[in-house]
């Protein structure tokens, strides 16, 4: 994926929505699904090699999404922007929302940032996303059924020097509804390491799936596949038909279209109200 930045004329869209009928039951969300940046942010000080890196987005994870909401036929919500900008997979008050150094790359644009800038970044970027999160998830309710979410990620093959052995992990909070059968499900196919909260634990306070998901007790759940396997085409489309035939039938199960009362591991409160 190259680095793609608008034109000072053009205006930037913080989301791409790819449409699906409004009653598939299955919401796929990419956090980071994009290296590009506006033209007036240039590269943030980075050289343009940065942008190629995990550091900028998850590789793979787009293509993945967009293979897969077309064999499913479902809606998706892809971010345009790079997570060196603002990373839309963080709470608002999060210290990591906007990075100054990541994995060893310092990220000049973002050292001196004062609160004016952080507010911008806030409202520009990551507010219409999780907007856009929210406003999908009723649209779709209001269609029905009750909708689930995947989210889609990516990790690399090593952290630092130490080799990652899973090839996906699932990572969830409390709510075992979709995680746990998909994870069965992977574990079933040959030759599969499937990690249970690997390479990260799931339970993240304000992160989208805690905030838009399980906050609002909803079935849900963010899939990391190992960045080697989904870089090129081939890879991307075989992982998204592999996802695509395991959901098929976890998504027929009725527990996942009601609303579940599971407490948090972040400790947060439930903030959804239970209706009849």
């Amino acid at each position: 994926m190259t680095l793609v930045s608008t034109t000072k004329a053009e205006v930037f869209a913080p989301v791409d929505y790819v449409s699906g009928p409004l009653n598939a039951g299955l919401l796929l969300l990419c956090d980071h699904a994009s290296n590009a940046l506006p033209a007036s942010y240039g590269t943030l000080g980075l050289s343009h090699q940065q942008f190629q890196r995990h550091i900028a987005y998850d590789i793979g994870a787009g293509a993945v999404t967009r293979a897969l909401a077309k064999t499913l036929n479902v809606p998706a919500l892809l971010t345009c922007f790079s997570r060196l900008l603002i990373d839309p997979n963080r709470g608002a008050d999060d210290p990591t929302l906007i990075m100054q150094l990541s994995d060893g790359a310092l990220i000049p644009g973002n050292a001196t940032l004062d609160e004016a800038e952080r507010a911008t970044r806030i409202a520009k970027f990551w507010h219409p996303y999780r907007t856009a999160v929210d406003d999908t998830l009723k649209n779709m309710e209001q269609a029905g059924p009750l909708p689930v979410v995947l989210s889609i990620h990516s990790f690399t093959p090593l952290w630092k020097t130490t080799p990652r052995p899973w090839h996906v992990g699932l990572l969830w909070d409390s709510d075992p509804r979709l995680a746990m059968p998909l994870i069965n499900a992977l574990e079933q196919e040959p030759g599969l390491i499937v990690g249970d909260n690997e390479p990260y634990d799931g339970a993240l306070r304000g992160d989208t799936l805690d905030d838009c998901i399980t906050a609002q007790g909803l079935a849900g759940t963010l899939i990391e596949i190992r960045q080697d396997l989904i870089a090129d085409s081939a890879g991307a489309t075989a992982w998204a038909e592999r996802l695509a035939r395991l959901l098929a039938p976890i998504l027929e199960r009725t527990d996942l279209r009601q609303r579940a009362f599971i407490p948090s591991r972040t400790g947060r409160h439930l903030s959804f109200t239970k209706t009849d």
